[in-house]
């Protein structure tokens, strides 16, 4: 198996500093559930959605071939776990297409779930789900 592409990340100043990308993109980043959280830095929950996001919907639209607009929507919430102690977190994808019923974008959901790399990293989390929904301009 031969890489593609690679990429590096570091953080050394845990939820309150910078995490950055060798050679790259610096992000400044904030613990949302401190009390004096700066909500214009990003944060892990934040970075997730976008990512997840950005990697669905580029999958989708390989599917499609540009026919039609799709939209990914992804929710990350930051729940206690009980179970295990500390935090997990809990992620959903909504996915809609333009000018598809809900059955058909339903299709779309699990060819792009089986083949989109990040949804290959979550599939079997208990805490990761993914539907279809309507299309909304």
């Amino acid at each position: 198996m031969s890489t593609r592409y690679r990429t590096e990340a570091t953080n050394d100043d845990g939820g309150t500093g910078f995490s950055r990308v060798t050679g790259g993109l610096e992000v400044a980043v904030s613990n949302p559930l401190s009390p004096d959280a700066d909500l214009s830095r990003s944060n892990p929950e934040q970075l997730l959605a976008l990512a997840w996001a950005t990697c669905l919907d580029a999958t989708l639209q390989a599917i499609v071939a540009g026919a039609h607009r799709t939209r990914v929507r992804v929710e990350v919430e930051l729940h206690d776990s009980p179970a295990r102690g500390g935090y997990e977190f809990h992620v959903t994808a909504f996915v809609s297409a333009e000018e598809r019923t809900l059955t058909e974008t339903g299709e779309l959901v699990e060819a792009a779930h089986d083949r989109c790399p990040i949804s290959r990293l979550l599939q079997d989390a208990a805490t990761v789900g993914i539907r279809a929904e309507e299309w909304a301009d």
